[in-house]
């Protein structure tokens, strides 16, 4: 299992537009039909990473316990189906409807978007205000597959707070680690 850190876009940044297969519905979702009135976190995730894997519930509970404080959650997966066919349109579809994402999974099928955000591994997180500026980019939390560590998404959830709260984030926003995003050769 790769243990690939996140790039650590510089905060500020502009969050790059996009227009993306939700893999769900099978329309074209563009950043600028799911954004969040307060805020937009933006997933880099796929269907068989072992870290995506393990903060799944969480990523589920976190969109859930957000939505009603206008932040929208996006996930996007980034690798390369046709190396990666478990990460498949069709397989993305069944993987959000199983897992019970209440959040549009789109399909980066050209890894445009992956290289706009800098995006590196999976999972990778970004959160942006309601202009869409960075304001958060790294970990979900310390928990790591079998570092007994608990998954509570305490850091993107103190990012979030912090943002609907209109307060500074002062605590360290350390890097994401996960399995490298798969690139096309």
């Amino acid at each position: 299992m790769a243990r690939t850190p996140s790039n650590m876009l510089p905060l500020g940044t502009t969050a790059p537009d996009f227009s993306l297969l939700d893999t769900v519905s099978d329309t074209s979702l563009r950043l600028e039909d799911v954004k969040g009135e307060n805020g937009t976190v933006i997933m880099f995730i796929c269907n068989h990473c072992p870290f995506v894997i393990h903060v799944n519930s969480q990523l589920v509970a976190i969109s859930k316990a957000y939505q009603s404080k206008g932040i929208s959650c996006i996930a996007i997966s980034s690798n390369d189906a046709e190396n990666y066919p478990q990460d498949s349109p069709e397989k993305m579809k069944l993987h959000a409807e199983t897992e019970g994402y209440p959040f549009p999974y789109l399909y980066d099928e050209t890894q445009n978007v992956a290289k706009a955000y800098d995006a590196a591994c999976t999972p990778d997180f970004y959160l942006f205000n309601s202009e869409l500026k960075l304001t958060y980019r790294g970990q979900l939390d310390n928990s790591r597959p079998g570092n007994g560590i608990p998954v509570t998404g305490e850091d993107l959830r103190h990012a979030l707070d912090c943002l609907v709260e209109n307060t500074e984030n002062t605590k360290p926003q350390n890097p994401s680690i996960g399995c490298n995003i798969k690139w096309m050769v």
